[in-house]
């Protein structure tokens, strides 16, 4: 598998799913269940999406940050602080997070 980005892996564990670039709740009628939710930072607003997630990767964020305490808290994996994530990605592309490393790689 081909790396794509590493960050700081904050919830253990592996998934594989499809992007969905997130903006912010206005996104929810089209986040599907398994997908792996990619944004900025997750915020209170996006819990409903994260709950449905495969795995969570975000632009900024830290061991404390929004998505990494609730990642951990649903058993999901979760990178932050990818710097560009949301611009690397593309919807639809198939990707397998490693929360416990912090990389990503298409898969």
């Amino acid at each position: 598998m081909k790396k794509l980005f590493s960050g700081l892996g904050t919830s253990p564990g592996q998934a594989k799913g499809k992007v969905r670039i997130v903006s912010g709740p206005e996104d929810e009628s089209r986040f599907l269940e398994g997908e792996i939710l990619v944004t900025r930072i997750t915020d209170p607003t996006m819990v409903l999406m994260m709950n449905r997630a495969a795995a969570i990767v975000c632009d900024i964020g830290g061991m404390t940050s929004h998505p990494s305490i609730l990642s951990r808290e649903m058993g999901i994996p979760c990178v932050v602080a990818c710097k560009n994530a949301t611009t690397k990605l593309k919807d639809g592309q198939e990707v397998l997070v490693n929360g416990k490393t912090g990389e990503v790689f298409l898969a």
